[in-house]
């Protein structure tokens, strides 16, 4: 990254086009508001959803779009490449990022990321049929591997009217992980470096038979944010999830798992390896006493009710075995969420706890923003909405609290 002596960042503003090219100027607003100094960079199919007088009225600079006619300077690649200390990707189509894979330089665009020698910040918004060509999840692969960074996509209903993963991640969390990424040599402090971090997420799925489960709403998207965000602070971090459809981040040992039992057995004998435990899942509370071995007919062998037997509990049991080593568990409430959740952390004997109203659209399951208040036995912190990149930040900024 290059040496900012003091100075406001400069961000370098990448629009491709894709028909969430509008939200580009959002995300220019929210890192100006952060102090940071943006200019932006076009392809000509970006133009056709939103001009280049208003980037330029928003950053007071003028916009590239072509490699001949920039203002003040016969080389604009070269000069904003070597003034950027981030690349900003918004929205990344499927074309540019087979592009930055390939080195493929035939526009302003692409040969300006090709000459940045800078960190990017990658944020893919396509449909979900192109998210998830073979081709594309390749040339994913390929770019995290070199080291560049991607927030997004999430899933949802797209503009396109298909409903899936592809969908521009929010304007708060691109512009929390630019931020995140400006804030250190290598994008963040290491403040965990050396810390064996222990994280489980996602639902767990409780067999009724072969084919059939019971599930909840989970989605794993907080526990994984808090793994990303740990290894960039430099922890060792593994992963116990669930089923969920999010990919690993970069750096993070994963374990699968599917049941309530496998996940209590792989947490226990992973702690024995860690020195933090953060026990973010969705695990399910009972499970069916007797599953079937083969799938029940309808009609022939009647699901009138089905006999629950109550599942171990993972946060209790680590709690009985942690010694000095530090425990946090969540809390998803829909009604007295903090009485609740200091009840649980006495209870259990964790550390601390995280509480989240999951009743409430923005901290609900499955959402892109988080609001959750942190118990521990020296009070109560809440903290105000924020996108799930920040909520993981502040919680491991917490552990510090917790004589880690």
């Amino acid at each position: 990254m290059s040496e900012r002596s003091g100075r406001a960042p400069h961000v370098l503003l990448a629009v491709c086009g894709g028909i969430a090219a509008y939200k580009a100027c959002e995300v220019l607003r929210g890192l100006q508001k952060a102090g940071c100094e943006v200019r932006v960079v076009m392809t000509a199919d970006a133009e056709r959803f939103v001009g280049t007088v208003t980037f330029e009225a928003l950053s007071g600079a003028p916009v590239a779009t072509s490699l001949y006619d920039y203002p003040g300077s016969p080389i604009p690649h070269i000069e904003l490449a070597e003034w950027a200390d981030l690349a900003v990707v918004v929205p990344a189509t499927g074309n540019v990022m087979a592009k930055m894979a390939c080195g493929i330089a035939d526009d302003c665009l692409s040969t300006t990321l090709l000459a940045c020698a800078c960190p990017a910040l990658v944020a893919p918004g396509m449909n979900v049929h192109m998210w998830c060509n073979a081709a594309t999840r390749a040339n994913f692969e390929t770019l995290r591997e070199r080291g560049v960074r991607f927030v997004g996509p999430g899933s949802g209903r797209l503009a396109c009217g298909d409903v899936g993963e592809g969908k521009l991640a929010s304007v708060e969390e691109i512009v929390a992980a630019a931020l995140a990424l400006l804030g250190g040599e290598d994008g963040s402090k290491k403040d965990l470096t050396g810390v064996r971090l222990l994280i489980d997420a996602g639902p767990t799925h409780e067999a009724i038979d072969p084919v059939r489960y019971i599930a909840n709403a989970s989605t794993g998207k907080m526990g994984y944010a808090i793994a990303e965000a740990a290894v960039r602070r430099g922890a060792e971090v593994t992963l116990v999830s669930g089923p969920t459809a999010l990919a690993t981040p970069e750096g993070v040992r994963h374990v699968d798992v599917v049941s309530a039992a496998e996940m209590h057995d792989a947490m226990l004998a992973e702690f024995e390896g860690a020195d933090v435990a953060i026990c973010c899942a969705a695990v399910a509370d009972y499970t069916p006493a007797h599953p079937a071995d083969h799938k029940l007919k309808k009609g022939v062998e009647r699901l009138d009710s089905i006999e629950l037997v109550q599942t171990a509990d993972i946060l209790a049991d680590l709690c009985a075995v942690k010694g000095g080593r530090v425990v946090v568990g969540f809390a998803a409430e829909t009604n007295d969420l903090i009485a609740h959740a200091q009840e649980k952390l006495e209870r259990k004997g964790a550390d601390l706890i995280v509480a989240n109203d999951v009743s409430r659209p923005e901290s609900t399951f499955g959402a892109d923003t988080n609001r959750v208040a942190l118990v521990s036995a020296d009070g109560v912190e809440q903290l105000d909405t924020m996108p799930l990149p920040a909520v993981a930040d502040a919680l491991l900024s917490k552990l510090g609290t917790c004589h880690l």
